[in-house]
């Protein structure tokens, strides 16, 4: 299937990319599905969506916040002492809040313990809440579970509106309204919940204890005042940067209870606009109450304000739904993982790289926009995952690139001048590149004559020596004019041009090289002829031959050589036989026309000639420089 899609990919590298792919989408959905080790990471690029949206964000207005905060503590000593303050306190606030018929008023105040020193102080405020049948008081669970401190919760079902009741003996540690008559309790739970790096990011809509579903504070509200709730057991928050209207509890009981009398009827009218039909939330911001936390917009947010917050969020559907990870977001990974594949295999490692990072600034900017429709899409995942697969794939092409590379260097090392070699390489080829290819070549082939005689009549140390200096530097007249050197036959060399590297003038050069050899004969001779006058018969026979062959390495994979064959090749090395007795070198018509118009050597006919393997005869000239 894979190969079909991408036939340009060899069935190997197919293979370890695709068992790339299974490992990386295998440890993403153990991380997506178990482990959670990015969670912190995905939640923190959350906050920044949201900090970055929260301006937009406008409170509901009908949410008021009644704020014992530092001024307050202060504000209210001479009237009601150091907190804690007595319980009718809260009572007249909530008697005089009553007047304006809100649609609820909620305490996010601790009434556990009875004050046994002022009862008819707690009866007054369990009176007011009683008469006013839409006040919450909240509850915390806590986490000792000792039989002593623990309460059933068939008990309070009633208060806490279960509708639909769990095991008969639950039972569950919590920190109760006691202060408050059992009869006057509207209860919801305030628990907050931490991330793990400390940051609540989310609220409860219920905590499921044996099977009964006790409401959050916020949730209990908002039910009760007809909202939807969204699914699950919790939400996530969406935070406005400006909080709720807010209004001091010190001014505030001033101005209800002391001042209320001399209020004009202007005065009393914008009271009543102000909290006729609102839901009221009592709670504190002041520092020593220590009901502060860290929330995607600032450390230190009071507890209240959260609760203002998720009130808001069920009571408006504002909360943020998150994308649950599933194999949509797998297979969106694998897609984005064969595309890179495919930029990978077709455009340069920098375009693929470039590519990629679009895409993710493109998926950042798409989740930063899902969350004013109120999403969360996790990504951090998926990029990480795209990036590591990307940056995997590149390191493993380049290693493989690299092997390639000094595999191709290693291999042409032998038949190339270096400069050729590293074109080579820098065109990106390869041994299966190169192989198999039928070219237009010119093909050389040099023979010593009288070799035989030569081996007979000299050690063979002397005679190996004497065919290396040779070889030497006839090889570097063929890497000179950009030839590849065939093979050693014995004490004949073969070489070619016009491959690996496309050289229009391969039978000019092919040619070239065949005058300067055999100047480069003469001038090793007399090298040879000062050591041993023995020696004078040493003479070379070179013929040339332009025509097309297959070009490629063939051979085991332990050895392989880069070679042409074909019966052009043997044209050559039969002219070079037909060498003695009337030139050093000859070429035939073929090679002499593809010279074309040379300015720096001519041709002499030197006439027809059999040759082995042909019907016809073979048309044979002398190269000549035009100086000679």
């Amino acid at each position: 299937m894979l190969k079909k899609l991408f036939p340009f990919i060899n069935s190997a590298t197919l293979r370890w990319y695709a068992t790339l792919t299974l490992f990386l989408v295998t440890v993403m959905g153990v991380e997506l599905f178990g482990l959670h080790l990015l969670a912190t990471t995905e939640s923190r690029l959350g906050d920044v969506y949201l900090r970055r949206h929260a301006p937009a964000y406008q409170p509901d207005p009908d949410i008021v916040i009644v704020d014992i905060d530092d001024a307050s503590m202060l504000g209210m000593q001479k009237i009601a002492g150091l907190w804690v303050w007595k319980r009718e306190i809260h009572g007249f606030l909530l008697e005089a809040l009553a007047g304006f018929s809100p649609r609820a008023v909620v305490f996010d105040i601790s009434f556990q313990e009875r004050d046994l020193a002022a009862p008819k102080s707690d009866a007054f405020l369990s009176d007011q809440i009683r008469d006013f049948p839409h006040t919450y008081q909240q509850v915390l669970m806590l986490q000792d579970t000792k039989s002593n401190a623990t309460v059933a919760l068939a008990e309070l079902a009633d208060a806490f509106a279960v509708r639909q009741p769990g095991k008969a003996n639950a039972r569950l540690s919590m920190q109760l309204p006691l202060a408050i008559e059992r009869n006057a309790w509207r209860l919801g739970l305030v628990n907050s919940i931490n991330d793990a790096d400390g940051v609540v990011r989310r609220y409860r809509l219920y905590s499921d204890i044996d099977g009964w579903r006790l409401p959050s504070l916020p949730a209990r509200v908002a039910a009760d005042l007809g909202g939807q709730l969204p699914p699950g057991t919790d939400f996530q928050m969406f935070w406005p940067a400006l909080g709720h209207k807010r209004f001091s509890y010190a001014d505030l009981f001033k101005i209800l209870t002391e001042q209320r009398p001399t209020l004009t009827a202007e005065q009393a009218t914008e009271l009543d606009k102000l909290f006729r039909n609102k839901i009221i939330i009592i709670g504190s911001s002041a520092a020593g109450l220590f009901d502060h936390h860290l929330t995607p917009l600032e450390p230190g947010y009071p507890g209240v304000d959260i609760l203002a917050v998720a009130l808001d969020n069920l009571k408006n559907g504002r909360s943020i739904r998150r994308v649950a990870p599933g194999w949509p977001m797998l297979a969106g990974v694998m897609m984005i993982s064969l595309l890179v594949l495919a930029f990978r295999q077709r455009l340069h490692p920098g375009l693929t790289g470039g590519s990629l990072l679009i895409l993710s600034l493109v998926a950042v900017y798409l989740a930063d926009q899902m969350v004013t429709h109120h999403w969360m899409l996790p990504i951090v995942t998926p990029l990480i995952f795209a990036w590591t697969w990307f940056l995997s794939a590149a390191l493993a092409g380049y290693l493989r690139e690299r092997r390639t590379r000094d595999r191709t260097v290693s291999l042409f090392g032998r038949f190339l001048n270096p400069d050729v070699v590293r074109k080579i390489v820098d065109h990106g080829e390869t041994v299966e590149s190169l192989s198999g290819q039928m070219r237009l070549i010119t093909v050389l082939f040099s023979d010593i004559r009288g070799f035989t005689t030569l081996a007979e009549s000299k050690a063979p140390q002397d005679v190996v020596n004497i065919l290396n200096r040779y070889f030497e530097r006839q090889v570097e007249v063929v890497w000179k004019h950009g030839g590849t050197l065939d093979k050693y036959i014995g004490d004949c060399i073969m070489a070619f041009w016009g491959a690996p590297m496309d050289d229009p003038e391969h039978a000019s050069h092919a040619v070239a090289a065949a005058l300067e050899m055999q100047e480069n004969l003469l001038a090793f001779r007399q090298e040879l002829l000062a050591e041993d006058a023995d020696l004078v018969d040493f003479d070379v026979g070179i013929g040339v031959h332009t025509g097309t062959a297959v070009v490629g390495f063939i051979g085991a994979k332990r050895k392989l050589d880069y070679t042409a064959i074909g019966d052009n090749v043997n044209l050559a090395s039969r002219v070079e036989g037909l060498t003695k007795g009337i030139a050093r070198a000859l070429v035939t018509k073929e090679t002499m026309l593809a010279c074309g118009d040379n300015a720096d050597f001519t041709f002499s006919l030197r006439g027809l000639f059999a040759v082995k393997g042909r019907a016809a005869e073979v048309e044979l000239y002398e190269p000549l420089r035009k100086n000679e």
